[in-house]
């Protein structure tokens, strides 16, 4: 029999090779979870996709002096001869608007979650209500005018822009001091609404109210000069992102309420300008929330998949350490029996979870695999009475392993732990080895719990049979 130390290299060296039945199964979780994913951008792109809502944004067109030059034929009234001649002219021609940002922006935004399915995945998609009261300082527009200009003051608008007009759902109504202003979809490709004001410089408070659908992410800017921001939800799994994050936020098993108030200094838009910042609005100061799907399934089997080395490595160990010196060796294609079962387990657990949730998948994956190896040391390993001690260790192993996949913040603790552990269980019993084999053949010893006695032989006697 070989040495104890070339054996473990030899099942080292097996572990390793189990890298590759794991890289073909992430290959296929990896399949799964992209034409899960294309699903789901499918069902939420029909319902309404990502929403952001930029605005409102009160646009007021310019007039003014235009001097230009042209060439002009000329004719002699006297000699009859055509001569091109350089005129200036100057004419009143529409000139870059003026835009205007709220001065007070509130908005409040709130959202209803239900589940939509399709074959066998189920997407997450919600229906929002935005209410957002808001005013404007007119005198800041007469500041931005050249000499000449003068603002058409009855031509003035509101814009406010969407992700997708198709999304709009219900009532969108837009009021100033109780007057009803009616909305038109924007003319100028962008998805988003309009309204003719007339002349804006009465002031007043603007309401605007609207519904919508979306799906995975819920979006807006900070328009105002002092922008205040609310969004409540019944989704317990909210991901808030983008350039602002929230000052207060309450989260529960029941939904989320999260608050920002954002001052103009935080955002790079000024409150008057004759540009059109909208555009670097949406892409520089959006913020808002993701409806997080924590821990689905397949990013499980892809944590699963790698920590599988670690736990294959695990139960080869301990079979090693297991296997009795006085019978027949377990042979490496026995091993990888072994390792080829556990990779089908991350596969059993992906393809059970698909139908029937994740818990119930793990639990009959795990089990049958338990019970499968449990068997096999029994029946094909020779392993006795202690392959109870195999059984504990794979409902050790798994135990972990599900501990691990459901919490993704300490699964690299977890894991990092029972490695320590096996490796230091694996330092005391094999303390009194001997890794290079007995300088001469005599009596086997067991693996582990002592040192090799040699048995003492009269001469002339038959030597023991060799390992």
């Amino acid at each position: 029999m070989r040495a104890i130390g070339t054996r473990f290299l030899i099942v080292g060296l097996l572990a390793l090779l189990m890298f590759i039945p794991l890289f073909f199964v992430s290959a296929v979780i990896d399949d799964r979870a992209q034409f899960s994913r294309e699903t789901i951008r499918e069902v939420g792109r029909e319902w309404g996709g990502s929403q952001l809502l930029s605005g409102p944004v009160l646009i007021i067109p310019v007039e003014g002096p235009v001097s230009y030059s042209e060439t002009v034929a000329v004719t002699d009234p006297q000699t009859g001869d055509t001569r091109q001649e350089n005129r200036s002219r100057t004419e009143i021609r529409p000139k870059a608007p003026v835009h205007l940002l709220p001065v007070t922006f509130d908005l409040d935004i709130a959202t209803r979650t239900e589940t939509r399915s399709r074959g066998i995945f189920d997407v997450p998609v919600y229906t929002g209500t935005a209410r957002a009261r808001f005013d404007f300082d007119t005198d800041a527009a007469t500041g931005l005018l050249a000499e000449g200009e003068r603002l058409l003051w009855d031509q003035a608008s509101l814009r406010v822009t969407v992700s997708e007009n198709r999304a709009l759902r219900g009532e969108t109504r837009l009021t100033r001091d109780g007057e009803v202003l009616p909305l038109e979809p924007r003319a100028d490709g962008i998805a988003g609404v309009t309204a003719a004001l007339g002349d804006p410089r009465g002031g007043g408070v603007y309401t605007l109210s609207l519904g919508f659908n979306g799906a995975s992410e819920l979006s807006a800017t900070p328009m105002g000069r002092a922008s205040h921001v609310t969004m409540t939800s019944d989704w317990p799994h909210p991901s808030f992102f983008g350039a602002f994050l929230p000052d207060a936020s309450e989260i529960t098993d029941l939904g989320f309420t999260a608050s920002w108030t954002i001052p103009h200094l935080a955002r790079p838009l000024p409150q008057a300008a004759r540009e059109d910042y909208d555009g670097i609005a949406r892409q520089q100061s959006a913020f808002g929330v993701r409806y997080f799907q924590p821990n689905d399934f397949y990013q499980q089997a892809f944590r699963a998949a790698r920590y599988g080395i670690l736990f294959i490595a695990l139960t080869f160990l301990t079979v090693l350490l297991l296997e009795g010196r006085t019978g027949k060796p377990t042979h490496p294609v026995q091993y990888i029996l072994i390792g080829l079962a556990q990779s089908v387990f991350v596969l059993l657990m992906v393809s059970y979870a698909e139908q029937v949730g994740f818990g119930a998948a793990y639990a009959l994956s795990a089990g049958a695999t338990t019970l499968l190896l449990t068997m096999f040391g029994a029946l094909g390993l020779k392993l006795g009475k202690r392959t109870g001690v195999l059984a504990l260790m794979l409902a050790v192993t798994y135990g972990v392993l599900y501990l691990i996949l459901r919490s993704a913040d300490y699964a690299l603790l977890a894991g990092s732990t029972l490695a320590f552990l096996a490796l230091g269980l694996t330092m005391y019993m094999t303390r009194n080895e001997d890794w290079y084999g007995p300088p001469q053949e005599g009596p086997r010893r067991p693996w582990f719990g002592g040192s090799a006695k040699a048995s003492a032989v009269p001469e002339g006697s038959a030597k023991p049979a060799s390992d």
